[in-house]
């Protein structure tokens, strides 16, 4: 469902949105997530790490959504006055390129508020093992309300300027639906039990969420920093171009979203138990799924990237971004993939090295794409992100094998490479002998559906196989083996 949705409100974009005004809309709402990631004061990691503390044998939470929502809004009014008195430099650095983005500067305001208590809501929803509704809301609800915006700007239903207040508004109507889903499930209270919390409790808390403020902030940073360099160096012409490749290449860490929604609950308990053993265990499973799921959907992007070029409307504009999908998606691939150390060490006694990571990844991507960009314009963008990901994830994982003795690697990851490795000679194979052949006997469009679909079934079909006969993992050969019985096959 989330896939579908990104398609549609994708062809949307590309459809009936200008290079420029794709990118006023991603530059506002990175913004706004930027916003929304500060204001927090790391409520999104320390309401993970202290609600098993505030839980209690009768499942109370002792006032825990209370503070959840006190503390973001102490925040949220910080930021927003520091907001308003950096307007002056932002604006100046963005004025020469990305004009247009100054103009509507106030509207992140708002949406930072929104994308804030998103994630608020969602964290609650999250310590409660209540994912479902929250990720239907987000990845579906908000993409259904955005393509209705799209369609009415396109249409000149609307202007530009209502076309920005209504893309925030999509936003507000999320956050009221995730509030009314949580007091739905009747096990929040907004009276705080103000005995409960402890000195003890108060000062770890207090403690850790400054830390936690840092990391969020740097941490929504590293993976937007390309975006405003972009749009501060290039301009929203490139920086669109720049974002409908970059929003190609995250769909293969969509799986990871759920994944580390549901595991994130289990890790921090086995942290806090000092079960190291579950924990390493819990690390390898997520690390394994996710390197295996996100291999197999870059790659199905990858072999087929031209040919969504030729599909996409206004591809030829586009594809400009070709290498951008490449190295951010490989960027995207290793992070969603290892970056769940970086989760053990934010739930770990050590969490406040995390602050060291986060902050060095962000200046290492900002030096990196400052000498990147002007050499190879957005591609560089991307390039110096993407050295950026393989020098911060080395040491990360380095210093948790270290540290805490735990870390996501296993020997399986090593078939997977040789698997990928496999379907790529086999893809270079087929581009090479039957591409030609089939491009010269069909009429254009035909050839090209018939060259990518056949080219898609084969070596997505060998790699599965692969997968399966490798043992790569006991979860996918006993579901392969549960739904293969149920159309009767036995394997």
């Amino acid at each position: 469902g989330a896939f579908i949705g990104f398609l549609v409100t994708f062809f949307i974009a590309t459809k009936f949105l200008r290079p420029e005004e794709i990118g006023l809309v991603r530059i506002l709402l990175e913004a706004g997530l930027i916003f929304g990631a500060l204001s927090q004061l790391g409520i999104s990691f320390s309401g993970i790490r202290f609600y098993p503390y505030f839980k209690d044998k009768k499942n109370n939470d002792n006032g825990f959504f209370f503070w959840t929502l006190l503390v973001p809004f102490i925040g949220f009014l910080l930021v927003s006055l520091c907001f308003i008195l950096f307007k002056s430099p932002i604006a100046s650095y963005f004025s020469k390129n990305s004009a247009l983005f100054v103009d509507y500067y106030y509207f992140i305001i708002p949406l930072g508020f929104f994308f804030l208590y998103m994630v608020v809501f969602e964290t609650n929803a999250n310590v409660l093992m209540r994912i479902v509704v929250p990720k239907f809301i987000r990845e579906i609800g908000i993409r259904c309300m955005t393509v209705v915006v799209y369609l009415l700007y396109a249409f000149k239903f609307i202007s530009l300027d209502y076309f920005v207040v209504l893309l925030v508004c999509v936003y507000g109507i999320a956050t009221v639906l995730n509030l009314i889903y949580l007091f739905s499930l009747r096990k929040i209270s907004l009276k705080p039990n103000f005995s409960f919390v402890h000195k003890p409790l108060r000062n770890s808390f207090l403690f850790y969420t400054l830390f936690a403020t840092l990391i969020t902030f740097t941490g929504s940073i590293m993976g937007k920093i390309d975006v405003f360099l972009v749009g501060g160096q290039l301009g929203l012409e490139d920086t669109g171009i720049y974002s409908i490749a970059f929003y190609i290449a995250i769909i293969v860490e969509i799986p990871y979203r759920s994944l580390v929604a549901i595991s994130l609950p289990e890790i921090s308990q086995s942290i806090k138990d000092k079960n190291v053993k579950h924990t390493n265990l819990l690390c390898k499973k997520v690390s394994l799924h996710q390197f295996l799921i996100g291999c197999f959907i870059f790659l199905l992007i990858w072999i087929n990237i031209d040919f969504i070029f030729a599909i996409l409307p206004n591809g030829h504009i586009y594809a400009n971004g070709k290498w951008v999908v490449f190295f951010i998606g490989l960027a995207r691939l290793i992070d969603s993939s290892f970056g769940v150390g970086l989760s053990v060490l934010n739930f770990s006694k050590h969490y406040y090295y995390s602050l060291l990571f986060t902050f060095g990844l962000v200046i290492v991507t900002i030096m990196a794409n400052l000498y990147f960009i002007p050499i190879f314009g957005m591609t560089g963008a991307s390039l110096g992100t993407f050295l950026s990901y393989i020098f911060y994830i080395a040491l990360l994982l380095a210093f948790i094998k270290i540290k805490l003795n735990v870390l996501p690697l296993s020997f399986n990851l090593l078939k997977i490479v040789f698997i990928i490795g496999f379907m790529l000679g086999v893809s270079w194979m087929w581009k090479t002998f039957l591409t030609p052949m089939l491009i010269s006997s069909l009429q254009s469009l035909w050839a090209l559906v018939l060259n990518a679909t056949g080219k898609t079934f084969l070596v997505m079909g060998l790699g599965l196989i692969l997968v399966y006969t490798l043992k790569v993992s006991e979860d996918v050969n006993s579901l392969a083996k549960k739904y293969a019985g149920k159309i009767g096959i036995h394997i």
